[in-house]
C-alpha cells in the first residue's frame, strides 16, 4: 500500500534555481570566479571535513611533540665599517658572520655535540635589534642545554670575529712591509750604481750620469719614506681600530633560560596551522577536480547536448529517510513541481491512451518520485492510470508497492493503479503501443493494461548498448532528466539521440540539482523544433479524463479556457 508521506525528499527547498547572488556577467566558463565560488559552496563539506582533519591533525601532532626550551644571549659590539658602506650594512655583517657555518661549526666543536652543522644552525636564530647589539636565541631540548648552546655561540662569535679582524690587520701589515722592502731595494741598488760611476775617471759623461743617478736616489728616498709614514700611520689607525672593535664588543648579557611556551598557546598555534592547511588542501582538491571535470551543471550545456530546452530546474536540499525500496522519501514541494510540469509536457493521442516517457539520464530516483507523483495525482482526478517502470529495480514501482514482475494493481492514496515491471529476462521490453503489425508483440497483459488506461506513464533508462527503439513502443514523446554534475555531455548527447532514433521528440529536459548561481537560460542557440506542439491538442486531465485542445509552449501549463 502506498503511503502519500513516501515521496522523494531528495528536492527538498523550494526555490527556483535562477535566483542567484553571482554577478551579472553573461560568463558560462570556468575561468569566472563564481564558478569557483558555485564549486566551494556545492562541496562544502568535503572541505569543511578537510580543514577539521588538519585541525585534528594539528592538535596531535602538538600534543605528541617534544617541548623546546630556549635560552638567549646578548652581544654589544662595535661593528667594523667598510669605507662608503651603508649606514646599518655593518650590523647586518655581523649578523650574517654569527649565522654563518663557520661560527657554528667551532660552537659545535666546544660543545662536543653528535649533530652536523646545519641542524645545529637549524636551532638558532640572529637577530639585530639595533645597529650595535645582536641576540642569539638557541632552541635545545632542556634549559641547561639551551643556556649551554647560546653562550658557546656567543664564545665562538666573538672568538671568529677577533681572528677575522687580526687576520685582516696583519695582512695590510705585511702589505706594507712588501713595499718597504721594495722601495729599500730600490734605494739600495741606486747607492750602489753611484758608488761604481765615482770610482771611474772624472769626465762630463761621469758627472752627468752621477747627477742623473742623484736624482733619481732622491725620488726613491722620497718614495721609501712615504711609504714608511703611511705604514706608520696605518698601523696606529689599524690597532686603534682592532683594540676598538675587538675589546669594545662583549657579551653583556650571558645566556638565560626563556620562559617556556604556553602549552594553550602551543595547542592553538598547531590547531590553525593544520587547519589553514586542511582547508587549503581540500578547496584546492574541489577547484581542481571542477576545473578538469567534464560533468554538465549549466542548463545552457545540458540543453546544447540534449538538443532540447530545458524547461525546468530545481534544486536539491538534502536527503531524506529511508522508505520502502531503499530509496529516501517524503513530501517535497519540488516534486510536486517536476511533477506539474510533467502533467503539462503530456501530450494528446489521436488514438490510444494518452502517454509519457520519462527518462532518468542518470539518477533515476527523483524520476521516479515524480513519476509515482503525477500517476497518483492523476488516479485521484479518476483517471485509469498505468505505470510501466522498466528501470533496473524497478524503483517507481516499489514506491507503489509493487516491484516483483508482471501486470499488478496497486492501491496508492485510496485510489486504483496498474503497474507494468518486465521480467528480468526481459531486456527489451515491448509497450502495448507496438503496432500490431510488428514482428514482435507485447504480452496480452500489458496490451490490455495499455488498452483500458486513459494515461500510460514510463520510467525508462535508456543504454547505448542496447538502444532506445524500444521506448516508442511504451511513448511517443519523453522529458529527459538530467541530474547536474552527474553525467557528461556525451552521455546527455546519446541519451537525446538514442530518444530521436526511436522515432520519439524530446519534449524538453528537466534539470535536477542545479547550481543557484547557475543564470543560464537552457535555451537552445538556434530556434530548433524540440517535439512539442507549439499549437496543437495537448493533454489535460480533470475528473472526467477528458482531452482538450491549448496552444501553449511545452512546459507552461495550459489556460483554463
Amino acid at each position: 500500500m502506498y503511503d502519500g508521506d513516501q515521496l522523494f525528499e531528495l528536492l527538498g527547498t523550494d526555490e527556483y534555481t535562477y535566483v542567484d547572488d553571482r554577478a551579472a556577467d553573461r560568463g558560462t566558463g570556468v575561468t569566472n570566479l563564481a564558478f569557483i565560488k558555485a564549486t566551494l559552496r556545492r562541496r562544502k563539506r568535503f572541505w569543511v571535513t578537510f580543514a577539521v582533519v588538519g585541525m585534528l591533525l594539528g592538535l596531535g601532532l602538538a600534543v605528541k611533540s617534544h617541548p623546546t626550551y630556549q635560552a638567549s644571549t646578548t652581544l654589544l659590539l662595535t661593528p667594523q665599517a667598510a669605507p662608503g658602506e651603508a649606514s646599518g650594512a655593518p650590523i647586518l655583517n655581523e649578523q650574517s658572520i654569527a649565522e654563518s657555518r663557520a661560527v657554528a661549526g667551532q660552537a659545535l666543536a666546544k660543545l662536543g655535540l653528535p649533530e652536523s652543522v646545519s641542524s645545529f644552525q637549524a636551532t638558532y636564530t640572529v637577530t639585530a635589534p639595533t645597529d650595535r647589539v645582536l641576540v642569539i636565541t638557541v632552541s635545545a631540548p632542556s634549559p641547561s642545554e639551551a643556556v649551554s648552546r647560546a653562550n658557546a655561540l656567543a664564545t665562538a662569535f666573538l672568538q671568529f670575529r677577533t681572528n677575522l679582524v687580526n687576520a685582516a690587520q696583519n695582512l695590510v701589515g705585511r702589505t706594507f712591509q712588501q713595499q718597504i722592502q721594495q722601495a729599500q731595494q730600490s734605494v739600495g741598488s741606486i747607492n750602489a750604481k753611484i758608488t761604481q760611476v765615482q770610482a771611474e775617471p772624472q769626465s762630463a759623461a761621469r758627472d752627468a750620469e752621477l747627477k742623473s743617478l742623484n736624482d733619481q736616489l732622491a725620488q726613491a728616498t722620497g718614495a721609501l719614506s712615504t711609504i714608511q709614514q703611511a705604514n706608520s700611520q696605518n698601523m696606529a689607525a689599524t690597532q686603534s681600530t682592532t683594540y676598538s672593535v675587538v675589546h669594545d664588543s662583549k657579551v653583556i648579557d650571558p645566556g638565560a633560560a626563556l620562559p617556556p611556551h604556553s602549552r594553550l598557546k602551543k595547542l592553538i598555534e598547531y590547531a590553525l596551522f593544520g587547519l589553514i592547511g586542511g582547508l587549503a588542501f581540500g578547496m584546492g582538491i574541489v577547484i581542481i577536480g571542477a576545473l578538469i571535470s567534464d560533468r554538465l551543471r549549466q542548463r545552457d550545456d545540458v540543453a546544447r547536448a540534449l538538443g532540447a530546452p530545458v524547461k525546468l530546474s530545481v534544486r536539491i536540499a538534502q536527503r531524506g529517510r529511508r522508505g520502502r525500496g531503499g530509496h529516501a522519501v517524503s513530501e517535497s514541494t519540488n516534486i510536486r513541481r517536476v511533477a506539474a510540469y510533467l502533467d503539462t509536457a503530456v501530450p494528446s493521442s489521436p488514438r490510444g491512451p494518452a502517454n509519457l516517457a520519462v527518462v532518468p539520464v542518470d539518477d533515476v530516483r527523483v524520476p521516479a518520485a515524480c513519476l509515482v507523483s503525477l500517476a497518483v495525482s492523476c488516479a485521484q482526478r479518476g483517471l485509469r492510470v498505468v505505470v510501466a517502470d522498466l528501470c533496473d529495480g524497478a524503483p517507481a514501482a516499489r514506491l507503489l508497492g509493487a516491484g516483483d514482475p508482471g501486470v499488478q494493481r496497486v492501491n496508492a492514496q485510496g485510489t486504483d493503479l496498474t503497474v507494468i515491471v518486465p521480467g528480468p529476462d526481459d531486456v527489451v521490453p515491448v509497450g502495448p503501443l507496438q503496432p500490431s503489425t510488428g514482428r514482435v508483440r507485447a504480452a496480452e497483459p500489458v496490451v490490455a493494461a495499455g488498452a483500458s488506461a486513459d494515461l500510460l506513464l514510463t520510467l525508462a533508462a535508456l543504454d547505448p548498448s542496447v538502444g532506445g527503439e524500444h521506448l516508442a513502443g511504451w511513448a511517443h514523446s519523453a522529458v529527459a532528466v538530467v541530474t547536474a554534475g552527474e553525467s557528461t555531455a556525451a552521455r546527455v548527447h546519446a541519451v537525446g539521440e538514442m530518444i530521436r532514433l526511436a522515432g520519439m521528440s524530446v519534449i524538453s529536459g528537466v534539470l535536477v540539482g542545479a547550481d543557484k548561481t547557475d543564470e543560464s537560460l537552457g535555451v537552445l542557440s538556434t530556434p530548433e523544433d524540440d517535439g512539442s506542439a507549439a499549437a496543437g491538442d495537448r493533454w489535460r486531465s480533470n475528473g472526467e479524463a477528458s482531452f482538450v485542445t491549448a496552444d501553449e509552449t511545452p512546459g507552461r501549463r495550459p489556460s483554463e479556457g
